[in-house]
């Protein structure tokens, strides 16, 4: 019975997990902040940004019609999607029109619209630190018609059309297994020893838990856009059943809490909290130092997750940071019914908060060291359902930042046409022409990433490409 119960601090808490202590925020936090083996926080702090890099992710959740973010605007493509759109169309005269003349790109030439509440999208494209990528989706590998996709022998993502497989592949870039790692998590894995300061994860999300951020040895670090959000709730009482316990902490703590377990319990909790509370301070006190500026950010949660997302890079010298990741989600765009109108709220939205980050980045002057992306969970459907749109494949996502060659719209847009080889069925669901692995590689490779790691970090890239020998093959970045 003694022997039974032997155990050494590491394997309970690597058994355990804490999770099955309470999902209270407190163990969320030290979880989080991956304080359970190292030691105290550190005070240590970067003489200038050297080689800091940030990278900001914003889900457009629900699977956003991005054919009426970025719409075709010459007049035979436009009458192709007016007529296929039909209530859902916006006119020629609402839109900013944009060109993407730069580049050997299959867009070079075209001339597109933009939803006439993209005003700071179309300013910051104009200036060419913004750009598009067309017809983007998950893949497994290249689909080039639909004789390829019905009769090709090609493997292809799980669940298409499906939100929750969709939203995770995303995520994960694995689109043939239900992967609990993302690609942010990977390039942590990969690039954290570029951190001075172990007890602030590199991904911090201001969106809770996600895949995306998830690592194999790192977590996200989970705060609110206020200061006074960034630490710990109350933690409930053990023995009582009220609070957040649950029936797994009934079932398998119940033997871990016996008394040849006490003292590794309250020794152990006594470090978790000392540690958290330790990392929390270093956390708070960095932000105590943040500069103050001009940028106005409007209050909208998007607005304030990205306001956050400035002050943190601001300070990321007090932080031991030369790299960081940041998540947040913008949910509701599955629009089914009352499309228009409920684009019409969001999409200024989405774009004042865009353009007050890299009026604050540029502020800072680390425009150049940032790139903010949108993903979505999938494209929607060219045609009407009579007020919205359905679950697609392709669709269009953006890039935005000092290093990104914007001005372009990257990818094969297609023509709006039904009979185009790429269209699956009579509702316009498009195979997309460039996969998300493609984007994330190229991201990945201007983070720091080396292209002989990139097949950890995207275990399908090679399916796509020789970045040995083509490191850059949509361009993406200068």
């Amino acid at each position: 019975m003694g022997h039974k119960h032997k155990i050494s601090r590491r394997k309970f808490l690597g058994q355990a997990s804490c999770a099955a202590l309470g999902s209270t925020a407190f163990l969320s936090t030290a979880l989080q902040l991956g304080t359970i083996n190292t030691a105290a926080a550190r005070p240590h702090i970067l003489s200038n940004m050297g080689d800091y890099k940030a990278i900001v992710c914003i889900l457009l959740a629900g699977g956003s019609d991005s054919h009426n973010f970025l719409v075709p605007y010459d007049s035979t493509e436009y009458d192709n999607y007016a007529r296929l759109r039909s209530n859902l169309a916006l006119t020629q005269a609402q839109m900013h029109q944009i060109s993407s003349l730069r580049g050997n790109i299959p867009n070079a030439g075209r001339d597109f619209g933009l939803h006439p509440a993209f005003d700071r999208v179309s300013q910051i494209y104009e200036a060419e630190h913004l750009a598009f990528i067309s017809n983007i989706g998950t893949l497994v590998e290249p689909v080039q018609n639909t004789n390829e996709l019905w009769y090709g022998n090609k493997s292809l993502p799980l669940g298409l059309y499906s939100h929750a497989d969709q939203i995770m592949q995303w995520q994960t870039s694995v689109p043939t297994d239900r992967s609990a790692v993302g690609v942010a998590g990977r390039m942590a894995d990969m690039l954290k020893d570029m951190n001075t300061i172990d007890e602030i994860s590199m991904n911090i999300s201001l969106d809770g838990r996600n895949r995306f951020q998830a690592g194999n040895s790192v977590v996200e670090y989970s705060i609110g856009n206020e200061i006074d959000e960034i630490g710990i709730e109350s933690f409930p009482t053990w023995w009582n059943r009220s609070g957040l316990l649950t029936e797994v902490r009934d079932e398998t703590v119940q033997n871990m809490v016996e008394r040849t377990y006490s003292n590794i319990f309250q020794d152990t909790y006594g470090d978790l909290t000392k540690q958290t509370y330790e990392s929390l301070e270093l956390f708070k006190n960095a932000l105590g130092r943040r500069p103050g500026y001009s940028t106005p950010f409007a209050d909208t949660s998007l607005s304030q997750d990205l306001r956050m997302m400035a002050d943190i890079m601001s300070v990321q010298q007090h932080l031991g940071a030369n790299r960081q990741i940041f998540f947040t989600t913008f949910g509701g765009w599955d629009h089914h019914d009352d499309m228009i109108a409920s684009q019409d709220r969001m999409i200024p939205v989405l774009d004042g908060a865009i353009g007050s980050m890299y009026d604050a980045l540029t502020e800072r002057g680390i425009l150049d060291k940032v790139t903010v992306m949108t993903i979505s969970d999938f494209g929607r459907t060219i045609t009407t359902n009579g007020d919205g749109s359905d679950h697609a494949w392709g669709g269009n996502m953006m890039l935005m930042g000092g290093a990104v060659n914007g001005g372009n719209v990257y990818g094969d847009y297609p023509d709006v046409d039904l009979n185009h080889p790429r269209n699956i069925d009579e509702r316009g669901r498009f195979i997309p022409s460039t996969s998300c692995d493609e984007m994330y590689a190229e991201l990945a490779l201007w983070f720091g990433v080396s292209v002989n790691d990139l097949s950890y970090i995207l275990p399908n890239i090679g399916n796509f490409n020789d970045y040995s020998t083509n490191p850059s093959p949509i361009g993406l970045f200068s």
